[in-house]
């Protein structure tokens, strides 16, 4: 198996909100980020337990898939929960998104997980791109022909959810497996990021040689710059493969 060496860096703003419901996981294997919703302190609260119960994974090399969608299951329930001790909390709800370092037929591979409309990039030295899809109600009218997909970024129901932590059915993360590449990189973040920064200047300050904590503030700075109407949360991961040739 490779040897893989992981950097990081994060960066979240609160936006034009009164309060940053996002929240941020870089605890290795595992990054996430989850954007509450239901309310202030329900949202907030949402998205703490999602992160909360994916951070008991970290400080290992690598996870399996099953035990991330465990972890995943286990956020689901305990935010559902929330509602049931306190009414104030009725609502709460969180998306999520992450990738996480895996063994899969005794390969490492990084698992691309989410729930919601929080979104992961990928950036290679050969390709860049989104590699969630969003389970929202624009995505469902892009797939289905009625919007088309360059209007879907302006389209006013944008930011209504099909699936989220802690409402409606619920149910596993959708989960992707792709290889380790030398100097990939991944973007995981909020819409808020994503709605403000357009997909070229995401791509551009990606794949700059900078390390990535001061490219995840810039990412960050940039979307607050444009406007920053939502809470802004971006994680940065940048892998590099280790030669163990003698």
């Amino acid at each position: 198996m490779p040897q893989v060496q992981l950097q990081w860096g994060t960066a979240t703003h609160i936006g034009q909100r009164e309060e940053n419901q996002d929240r941020l996981l870089a605890a290795p294997p595992v990054f996430a980020v989850a954007d509450g919703m239901g309310g202030h302190a329900a949202g907030a609260e949402a998205a703490q337990t999602a992160i909360d119960c994916l951070a008991v994974l970290g400080g290992r090399p690598w996870v399996t898939v099953d035990e991330l969608q465990a972890a995943v299951r286990q956020a689901d329930e305990d935010i559902r929960a929330l509602g049931e001790a306190d009414p104030s909390m009725v609502g709460a709800g969180s998306t999520l998104a992450g990738v996480a370092m895996v063994q899969s037929a005794d390969e490492l591979m990084w698992a691309v997980f989410h729930i919601g409309d929080s979104r992961v990039y990928c950036w290679t030295p050969s390709a860049w791109g989104q590699v969630t899809v969003d389970h929202s109600l624009v995505q469902v009218l892009v797939d289905s022909g009625h919007v088309a997909p360059e209007n879907a970024a302006t389209h006013p129901q944008r930011n209504i959810v099909t699936r989220a932590l802690g409402v409606g059915s619920g149910g596993d993360a959708a989960v992707s497996l792709l290889p380790v590449v030398a100097g990939q990189r991944f973007l995981i973040c909020s819409d808020g990021l994503s709605n403000e920064v357009a997909e070229d200047r995401l791509a551009a300050l990606l794949g700059s040689e900078a390390p990535p904590e001061p490219v995840a503030r810039q990412l960050v700075d940039q979307a607050v710059a444009n406007d920053g109407r939502d809470n802004i949360a971006a994680v940065l991961v940048h892998a590099t493969l280790l030669d163990t040739e003698p």
